[in-house]
């Protein structure tokens, strides 16, 4: 199936679609794709926080190697 006729099956599929959920995530996935779009900031604060203490852990040395992580719990 070429581009053009798979664009007609899911403008199609669209047009018929009666899920919220889904029409939501499809509406978050075609404004990601916009250049001036950054998931940076649809994050909240608190989300922000938690990467900025994670990075800070990880600049200060304060990791733990995948490895042992996998030992500690079986994997």
């Amino acid at each position: 199936m070429g581009y053009e006729a798979a664009k007609l099956e899911l403008i199609e599929w669209l047009s018929k679609l009666e899920d919220p959920e889904t029409i939501d995530y499809l509406k978050i996935v075609k404004d990601s794709r916009t250049p001036e779009r950054d998931w940076w900031h649809d994050l909240t604060d608190r989300q922000k926080a938690g990467i900025a203490r994670g990075l800070k852990d990880i600049n200060e040395g304060r990791i733990t190697p995948h490895e042992v992580i996998k030992q500690r719990y079986g994997l």
